[in-house]
């Protein structure tokens, strides 16, 4: 049977408390388990200890992720509540196991022992001070021998940590810490979706983009009981390509500046003839790549605007100040009059080229260079004609809502001046009496 903890009375013993006191449950602990019957009694036990040291009303909810032992049966009779959640994943698990949790905190760690549970007081101190997310950090603690793969503690989870940390702007000492906390309404403004290993991901990157409080705990980490499920290049990759996808800025529009400013450069500078470098020529060929770079990062740049308007629109993510600037600027027809400037720079080029031509009987042609300028220019217009087309589909639903909430707030300003119409009448007919 599934009991609430609430804190001891005077005597020193606890009380078990079951669905009457739903209402009050103020601490939600939710574990994923997947044939963990070795530990899973141990980690629940920890966690009811844990909620009786913070003085409050706790649950422990652990899901299980369709386990042939019988993990679910001794979950439950130490007192958790277990659900299911027969589809596999890490994800999966959590987001089934948040979903039916009843607390307004959140305490989330793995059920095969490695973290201590009786430690949530910690975590929970610091969500009642005001903070919305704490991390606990095994890094900032102890990390028990044997407790970690060489090759996890000083390449894997420190190299994940600082790519996630430069291409989100944060400072986690421990991106991938199994053990954490939030409220209630942290974990409604993360909008957490991933289903498998990545979730760990994006719980950290969306806690940055929802702009929540956050803290950092030190905690111990000790050797799992049971047989480990992770797979370290696979699950290692699924971490990088999650962060590599939720980060346009680095994989998209960085990289594709570079290319269309570097493209450009070497296409203006390789137009008049060859160039010489430490006495080495520079001609056509290089001129030819750098058209190819051009093409290639303007490609980029609408790419991962594309990216990033699609997950403003669609809210995947809270905010998006870059998108938000540039659709404050950024209209269908603005677009397509740089393309036709493009582009048009571009077919001017090339007709002088044609009539060039024609004008020799159709004879010999030495253009090659700027024919190569000439259509880059017209392919750069292309993109851009096509690319704001997409740009302009991708803020349909936002520009509405955009209209809509600009039509709410002129409703609300004449209903304002409406409502002052008869008090300054008032005032003017009492000047006049007086």
């Amino acid at each position: 049977m599934s009991a609430l903890v609430s804190a001891p009375p005077p005597n020193g013993t606890s009380t078990l408390d079951t669905g009457a006191s739903v209402g009050r449950t103020d601490i939600s602990v939710v574990m994923p388990c997947l044939n963990e019957e070795a530990s899973i009694g141990t980690c629940v036990d920890k966690a009811l200890e844990g909620i009786r040291r913070t003085g409050l009303r706790g649950e422990v909810v652990v899901c299980d992720n369709g386990s042939t032992d019988r993990s679910a049966a001794i979950a439950a009779a130490h007192g958790a509540r277990v659900v299911h959640q027969p589809e596999r994943g890490y994800g999966n698990a959590y987001l089934t196991g948040f979903e039916s949790a009843r607390g307004r905190y959140f305490v989330m760690g793995d059920a095969d022992d490695t973290y201590d549970f009786t430690q949530l007081d910690q975590f929970v101190a610091l969500l009642q001070q005001g903070h919305e997310y704490v991390l606990g950090s095994r890094f900032k603690g102890t990390i028990q021998p044997g407790a970690m793969p060489w090759l996890h503690q000083y390449i894997g989870n420190p190299v994940l940590t600082w790519v996630l940390n430069r291409l989100f702007d944060l400072s986690a000492s421990d991106a991938h810490s199994g053990m954490r906390a939030f409220t209630r309404e942290a974990f409604d403004r993360m909008h957490l979706q991933t289903t498998g290993m990545e979730f760990a991901s994006e719980i950290v990157i969306n806690a940055a983009k929802s702009r929540l409080k956050t803290a950092e705990v030190p905690i111990d980490y000790h050797p799992r009981v049971g047989e480990s499920k992770l797979n370290s290049l696979r699950d290692g990759w699924r971490h990088l390509r999650f962060m590599l996808l939720h980060s346009p800025n680095h994989l998209f529009l960085l990289p594709g500046l570079v290319f269309l400013l570097l493209g450009l450069a070497g296409l203006g500078w390789l137009l008049p003839g060859p160039q010489f470098i430490a006495m080495q020529m520079v001609d056509i060929h290089v001129m030819i790549l750098a058209a190819l770079m051009a093409i290639l990062g303007a490609q980029a740049i609408t790419l991962g605007l594309s990216a990033k308007a699609y997950a403003f629109t669609h809210r995947f993510v809270p905010s998006d100040a870059l998108i938000e600037r540039f659709y404050r600027h950024f209209s269908l027809e603005r677009g397509l009059l740089v393309a036709l400037d493009l582009g048009g720079l571009g077919f001017v080029v090339n007709l002088q080229i044609l009539m060039t031509w024609l004008g020799s009987s159709f004879g010999d042609l030495n253009a090659v260079r700027p024919a190569l300028f000439g259509s880059t220019l017209m392919m750069l217009g292309g993109q851009v004609a096509f690319g704001s087309c997409l740009l302009a589909i991708l803020d349909i639903k936002e520009e509405a809502r955009r209209r809509a909430r600009s039509s709410a707030e002129a409703a609300r300003e004449k209903a304002r001046l409406a409502a002052e119409q008869p008090s300054r009448g008032r005032r003017a007919l009492a000047g006049e009496l007086s």
